[in-house]
């Protein structure tokens, strides 16, 4: 099965051995996305929610990227580092998948630096 690596522009180098995102058979994988500016520097420290509305932006710019929008999202896989981040995280959330939501889970977990609190992978179905 042939795919494509999807790298919105204006994307960030990666921090380890992976693409943004890879599109096969009308299906879009989104890598796990960190609160990262361009220096692959966490923002927002301390804000769970403006860090989730940072992911969100990121993921959204590679489904679109790709063909699709946030409403073809099919799956979220959501990593947070407290308990105490659920409610704000949900909040941005819930501001992208206002109609029909997604399936998903969260867990809590260590992320790759200190000061970020919340990471997502996506998958969503666009259909090419």
């Amino acid at each position: 099965m042939p795919k494509s690596i999807i790298v919105p522009e204006g994307t960030q180098k990666p921090i380890a051995p992976y693409s943004p995102g890879t599109l096969a058979d009308g299906v879009v994988y989104v890598s796990g996305t960190l609160p990262f500016d361009k220096n692959n520097d966490v923002v927002h420290v301390g804000d769970a929610g403006a860090q989730t509305r940072h992911v969100l932006e990121v993921i959204k710019s590679v489904i679109e990227t790709a063909g699709g929008t946030m409403e073809d999202v099919t799956m979220n896989h959501i990593f947070i580092t407290d308990w105490a981040n659920y409610q704000a995280v949900n909040k941005v959330y819930a501001e992208y998948f206002p109609g029909d939501k997604p399936a998903r889970y969260c867990i809590q977990c260590g992320l790759v630096k200190p000061d970020a609190l919340v990471e997502i992978a996506t998958v969503a179905h666009i259909g090419k």
